[in-house]
């Protein structure tokens, strides 16, 4: 996710960049997403470029960091059992 700010709230939300459609300065900038939803934003056209660069080179990165040696600096995920779950079915256990 990256995260901008709404134009007349300043209100902080995040978007998901692989569904950003386009976007437009007009001179508001305006994002579109795949499903038609229109933001306008405080950020201008290349702040929001920059940001997806960065989100696409750092989720990269992570990935290669994985691949080399598993653990890339972060936990290892793993199954939580809900309140429902019987005891002893945690596959972890």
């Amino acid at each position: 996710m990256i995260l901008l700010r709404r134009f007349h709230s300043g209100e902080r939300f995040g978007v998901n960049p692989d569904l950003i459609e386009r976007i437009e300065a007009t001179p508001d900038t305006v994002i579109t997403l795949t499903n038609g939803t229109k933001h306008v934003v405080e950020e201008t056209l290349d702040e929001i470029v920059a940001r997806v660069q960065l989100f696409k080179a750092t989720t990269l990165a992570l990935a290669a960091d994985l691949a080399r040696d598993g653990s890339a600096g972060h936990t290892r995920l793993r199954v939580v059992p809900g309140p429902d779950d019987e005891p002893g079915t945690d596959p972890d256990s």
